[in-house]
This record gives C-alpha cells, structure tokens and sequence, in this order.
C-alpha cells in the first residue's frame, strides 16, 4: 500500500468537497447550522434538553450524515466508470478505500470542532481535559469509520446516487431517533443498545461529564464503538469490493 498515492486521494476528496456546495454544506455547515437551530429552539434548561445533554448527539448525529455522503459518493464514482478506471491503474482498491477512510475521519474531527465551538456560545461547558479531548477525538474518529462502513453497505445495493440517498436513511433515522440527541427512555434503550450511536453518545457525556477516563462503564462503551467500528468497515470494503464495484 503506497502511502504517498493515498495522501493524493485525500487531497483530491478533500477538493472536491470544497467544489460541491452541496457535499460541503453537509459535511461542514449542516453541523453549525443543526447546532444553531437546536440552541435556538431548546437551549432554555427549563425545557429539559440543555447543551449538557445534547453536545454529544449532535456530534454523533453529524457524523451518521457520512453514511450519506459516501454512499452518494461510491454510487456516482462507480455510474461515471471511476472504479474501473482505477483497476487498470497501479493503484488498489485498498488504497482507495483508505483515503475515504482517512478524508472522512479528518471530517469527522472538523465536525466535532464545528458543535463544540457552536455549543460553547449556548452555555456548553465540558469538564474533561486535554487527554479526555484526545479520547473524545478518537471516539468520533472511530464512528466515522462505522459510517464509511454503512456507506459502502449502502452503495453496494444502490443502483444511483439518488437511490443512494434514499436507502442511507435505513441507517441514519434509526440512530438519529435512539442514539443522538433523542432522550432514551427505558423502553427505547432496549433498541438504542444495538445502535453504535448509542455507545458514542454515552462515552461522549461520560468524558465531557468528567467521568473518570479509566470508569468500567466508559471503557465498555470505547470497546463497543472499536469493535462494532472495525467490523462494519470490514464488512462494507468486502461487500462493496465483491458486489458493489460493478
């Protein structure tokens, strides 16, 4: 694997974020704009759903738009002949795949700067510090790669992009409603803890609530997120590389 070829893809999804106003408010505006909106609508405590509460799940909820994006983006690569082209290349698929993972992540990490910025303005106040921060960070970095993963699920099926967009929210709306920024009930919970967004938000409110880092409960969430994480992009590159490029 040449690290040097997929530095130069990551520069290359990197621009074409920029280009596509649409990809660019998705990955980087859609989060200020969410955190914006929800400040506004319940930053008052006195409605239950203070920034304490909600910071983690909209990080998480930002980062479960990746599945969108790059289903969007493998379905359209795969309709213009991208793929194809890159297997008469010397570059591998391995390559390829790794530079999504690592542009998305890099995403990832601008996203989380973009609500904790936007949350400190409505009262958000985290406890943790620069080693709780660091752990935060590779949480979130760890999630984008489950929703790469959920992406490449989702372009395997897909026959378009605009398919694509459609068939992502099997994935999205169901961590959006019992894993983000949603109060989970006792009732929900029983569905929430087969949702990996569950697991994020909890290690999220855990550190930035000044949990012990080395807390059994926080140590089962990271595990949870690593394991369920690297087993879905595992899973996703194979589907993807088996049926999906054709």
């Amino acid at each position: 694997m040449n690290l040097q070829r997929i530095m130069a893809l990551v520069k290359m999804e990197l621009k074409k974020l920029i280009r596509e106003p649409a990809n660019l408010f998705l990955m980087l505006l859609f989060p200020a704009v969410l955190t914006l909106t929800f400040g506004i609508a319940f930053g008052d405590p006195a409605l239950g759903m203070d920034f304490s509460v909600m910071t983690p799940g909209l990080i998480s909820y930002a980062c479960i738009f990746i599945i969108m994006t790059v289903a969007m983006s493998f379905t359209d690569e795969r309709e213009q002949g991208l793929l194809k082209r890159i297997n008469t290349t010397p570059m591998t698929s391995g390559e390829f795949m790794g530079s999504h993972m690592i542009s998305n992540m890099f995403i990832s990490i601008l996203q989380v700067v973009i609500v904790l910025v936007m949350a400190l303005f409505f009262g958000f106040r985290p406890l943790s510090d620069v080693v709780g921060f660091i752990l935060a960070f590779l949480t979130i970095a760890l999630f984008s790669l489950c929703s790469v993963g959920l992406g490449l699920i989702t372009a395997t099926i897909a026959k378009s992009a605009g398919a694509a967009t459609g068939i992502s929210f099997i994935f999205i709306l169901p961590q959006m409603f019992f894993g983000t920024f949603i109060p989970i009930t006792d009732t929900t919970r029983i569905i929430a803890i087969f949702l990996p967004s569950y697991y994020v938000v909890d290690a999220l409110t855990s550190i930035f609530g000044g949990v012990p880092l080395t807390s059994e409960n926080l140590l089962i969430d990271f595990g949870v997120i690593s394991i369920v994480s690297v087993a879905i992009i595992i899973i996703g590159i194979q589907l993807f590389k088996k049926y999906g490029n054709k």
